[in-house]
């Protein structure tokens, strides 16, 4: 996908590894929410984000629910500054979209 054409708030990084390879090393569960995944999210991202969110609940569905919220998160916030903050989506976001803020 081209830088100019993907308009979320993800961060863009070189790739050193195959993600596929990644992807397929992930637990079920994670390869599972990473396929039906609204957002481009990179396995090791998830990955990451999953570990935290286990080792602060100690309980694999509440850190899949983190993993949901937090992209519920980005959707809204990606939501907000594409097409502004009466979208649906971008509901209870607080950036300034017309300053640029909430840029990643």
């Amino acid at each position: 996908m081209s830088g100019r054409n993907r308009r979320t708030h993800l961060r863009a990084k070189t790739r050193t590894r195959d993600p596929m390879q990644e992807y397929d090393r992930l637990p079920p569960e994670l390869r599972a929410w990473l396929a039906r995944a609204a957002l481009p999210w990179r396995p090791g991202s998830v990955r990451q984000v999953f570990a935290r969110a286990l080792a602060r609940t100690g309980d694999r569905a509440r850190a899949l629910a983190e993993l949901d919220a937090a992209e519920r998160r980005l959707v809204a916030r990606d939501a907000a500054a594409i097409w502004g903050v009466d979208h649906p989506a971008a509901r209870g976001v607080q950036i300034d979209v017309a300053h640029g803020a909430g840029r990643g």
